[in-house]
């Protein structure tokens, strides 16, 4: 069995085929999917889904590409990671690439997650892009070793990993690391500890070669994790067995409902 560690079921190229999704999610031996939470007007949404389905869960938080939308606070964001399908805070970090100028507000917010996450005891889904050297600067100053957590469809180079590993965290590889340009990640998925991996889709984004362009969905996760076990010269089940295990371990209040 498999778990996309990492997706949006709530948004509209999904939302209105739930029932599609989870019958190819079942012929795909996909057992279970994490629905991020983005924005706060949103969060009822993604919620709703992890309430719906035994096998669904969610997070909590607040993106950072989205400015000049309602910033959450510390007990916010701890109250609404009360509810047992929430499983973690996040999708939370630094994006450099798609804003520019002063973004000192969304290290704030990233701030704002970290010290929730450490709050509540529920680990971190972290997104960073060009923005490394701050992401892990802000993890080490805020504490983020105490809960951990993921950097979610990772992109960066194996130090950057490495360094997350040592602070508690996995990584978790996305339909990026089966395109062929995709040396680096590839390069990453072959050299850190089995045990440290998770997998995602991210959908509706990324969808992974032979469907790359196409609107992603937890079904193809599959691909991800056969990737990564060509890549190590492994089974596709010592993945699967691994990843799942890995969920489970990191997200302690999700449940292997099979």
């Amino acid at each position: 069995m498999l778990v996309d560690s990492h997706c949006h079921l709530n948004f509209p190229e999904l939302s209105e085929n739930i029932q599609i999704l989870r019958l190819n999610m079942q012929e795909a031996n996909v057992g279970h999917a994490l629905c991020v939470s983005v924005t706060l007007d949103k969060f009822p949404e993604v919620l709703g889904l992890a309430e719906r389905f035994e096998n669904f869960y969610a997070s909590v938080g607040v993106h950072p590409d989205y400015e000049d939308i309602e910033e959450p606070t510390v007990e916010q964001l701890v109250a609404l990671a009360q509810h047992t399908k929430i499983v973690a805070i996040g999708e939370t970090g630094l994006d450099y690439f798609r804003l520019t100028g002063d973004l000192e507000w969304q290290r704030e917010r990233f701030r704002t997650h970290i010290r929730a996450a450490i709050k509540c005891a529920k680990p971190l889904i972290i997104h960073t892009r060009s923005a490394a050297e701050d992401t892990l600067r802000i993890m080490k100053e805020e504490g983020a070793i105490k809960v951990g957590g993921v950097m979610h469809c990772f992109t960066e180079s194996l130090d950057v990993a490495t360094a997350a590993i040592e602070m508690g965290f996995y990584i978790s590889f996305s339909g990026i690391v089966t395109f062929k340009n995709a040396a680096q990640i590839k390069e990453v998925a072959q050299a850190i500890p089995l045990d440290k991996i998770l997998v995602e889709t991210d959908s509706p984004y990324l969808a992974p070669i032979p469907f790359r362009g196409k609107i992603n969905q937890p079904a193809y996760v599959k691909y991800v994790a056969q990737e990564i076990a060509n890549l190590r010269g492994i089974s596709l089940d010592v993945v699967m067995q691994a990843t799942t295990d890995n969920f489970f371990t990191l997200f302690k209040h999700a449940k292997a409902v099979n």
